[in-house]
Order: structure tokens, then sequence, then C-alpha cells
């Protein structure tokens, strides 16, 4: 069995097609072919069912490529290893994020890029939970900023708590020009809503602290994305409920309000999810050592704008 073999196995069951497969592994399609075919002759079962073209893995097919990409990512971090101890991290950082959590991320990559000058980094923001426990599981990515995973994936990573996100009202400022300090879960379900998906956790959260208080919630606009969400408000039709985490970066913009949400104070732990394995890779130590003395929890509190003041001096949970 070679490597190769398994390479070319492993883009076949990523691209789900023969030519595409040949293509990114820079070979003819007849040489991709005719390694996989030895592969199969090698463990003595069909790998991938054909027909006229690509027509999905076998089961056994399915099987052999979960060991061909843990096989792979520790050759992998065992090249890397070398090559850290010969001249410090070289390689490449692949860290993802839920969208609640996208703009912390840069404090994380700020310090990892520090003390490990000549490593680079790749974030892949927006992801779901379940897409991002996918990818580190199969070593496409070696880190994610993300929610604490259920008890399901609690053996199979390890996670590294970061900060506590809270959550605001996002809403244009009174028109009569009262400045409010904060807002109850009931009042803010009583506005003209803008909310994420109701597939993301972020979104799931909400509504479970809705639920807690007797709120009904029955947002006119959903997006996947928070970005959008502050769109939605700047328009004056919307307000939303928003991770505190992004003001960080956008501040509380020109004719709004950022009122904490109280009644009760909810608060999530967001931590540095990365894959159980021994030895663990090179970047995943890294990035841990770096969130580690990475104070990210104050950096979030110094949020620009004259509101922030107010908002970081609130109770943080309950």
């Amino acid at each position: 069995m070679l490597l190769r073999q398994l390479e070319y196995l492993v883009a076949l069951a990523r691209t789900r097609h023969f030519a595409k497969a040949a293509e990114e592994c820079y070979v003819s399609q007849p040489a991709l072919s005719g390694a996989i075919r030895k592969l199969e002759a090698e463990f003595g079962v069909p790998l991938v069912r054909r027909t006229r073209k690509y027509e999905g893995l076998t089961p056994e097919g399915e099987r052999i490529v979960v060991w061909a990409k843990r096989i792979l990512a520790d050759r992998e971090a065992m090249e890397e290893e070398v090559r850290t101890l010969r001249s410090g991290m070289t390689g490449q950082l692949r860290i993802g994020s839920v969208p609640t959590a996208s703009t912390a991320v840069s404090l994380l990559t700020q310090a990892f890029c520090a003390e490990n000058p000549l490593a680079r980094v790749e974030v892949l923001a927006d992801l779901q939970t379940v897409d991002i426990e996918a990818r580190l599981r199969s070593y496409e990515l070696d880190a994610a900023v993300t929610y604490r995973p259920g008890a399901d994936g609690a053996s199979a990573f390890t996670f590294v708590p970061l900060y506590r996100e809270r959550f605001v009202l996002l809403t244009q400022e009174a028109a009569d020009g009262r400045q409010r300090q904060e807002a109850s879960w009931e009042e803010a379900g009583r506005q003209p809503l803008c909310l994420l998906h109701p597939r993301m956790f972020g979104r799931r959260t909400l509504d479970a602290v809705f639920a807690r208080t007797g709120t009904p919630v029955r947002p006119r606009v959903e997006t996947d994305s928070v970005a959008s969400l502050f769109a939605h408000v700047r328009t004056g039709h919307w307000a939303s409920v928003v991770p505190h985490a992004w003001l960080h970066v956008f501040g509380v913009p020109v004719g709004m309000r950022a009122l904490p949400l109280v009644r009760p104070v909810h608060t999530e732990q967001i931590g540095l999810l990365v894959l159980r394995r021994e030895p663990a890779s090179v970047a995943a130590q890294a990035v841990v050592a770096a969130a580690g003395r990475a104070d990210m929890a104050a950096a979030l509190e110094r949020v620009p704008g004259a509101a922030a003041t107010e908002f970081i001096e609130r109770p943080t949970a309950h």
C-alpha cells in the first residue's frame, strides 16, 4: 500500500468525480483509477461503486477513507513536527469558527502569529457547529472557536475556554432621547426582530432563553450572518439580539443602542476546540498554547464608542 493511493481515494471521496480527483492530484484519470483498483486488490474488497461513472463508495470504502484521512493527517503532523524542530513552525493553521465568534478569532490568530512568525493561517468563518466537528474529525481543520461540545463529542475533543458570550439588544436610539441602560428578554421579544437562522446553534440558544421567559418570538427576517443583522438594524426597521463580541469590532453604530439583556442575564461558553489525538499536531499544540496566553475575555470588553462603558459594567452571568 502506498500513501499516494490513499491520497487518491480521499480526493475521490471529496470530489465525487474521477476526473476532478485526478486533476486535484495532478495525475491522469487512468493513473488514479488504476491506483485505486490496486488498493482494492490489496484489501480484497471493492472500495468504489462504479457503473459508467462514479456512484459513491462501498461501505468498506467509507471506512477505509476514515482510516486514510487519519494516516495522511498523521504523516502531515509528523513532517510538520520535524520541520518545527529544525526551524520553528512553518506550516499552516486551519481554524474555523461559528458566526457569533468569527470576530473574536482575530484576537487568537494575532497571538498565534506573534508566537509563530513563519506560520500561515487559514480562517473559515461562519461554520455551523455540526460542520466544525465533522471537519475536525476528518482533519480538515486543526482547531475551531465554537461552543462547548455536547456529551457525544466531549470524549473526542479538547475544549479550552476563551470567554463567555453575552447578548445585547441592538436597536435604534429612542426617539424621545431617553438613554435606557438595559432591556429584558420580554421587551426584546416585542421588537420587530431580525435573528439568526433557526438551524444555527446561536439562534437555538436565543430561542431557549426566550422560551424560559415565556416570550413568543416570530422574527420577520432570518439570516445566517451576524453582519447582516447589523445591516438590517441600520435600516431603522428592525432590532436584533447579537453577541457582545461583535461590538469589539463594530462598536455601537451611530444612531443605535446596544442594551444588555437582563432578566435573565444569559451567557454561553465559547472556547477553542481541537481533536483529541496523541500526539497532537504541531498546529493544534501551537494554537492551544496561544489561547492560553491570549486574554480574549478582557480584550473583548474594550468596545469602541461611548456605549461600551455602560455595557461592560453590567453583570456577566446569573
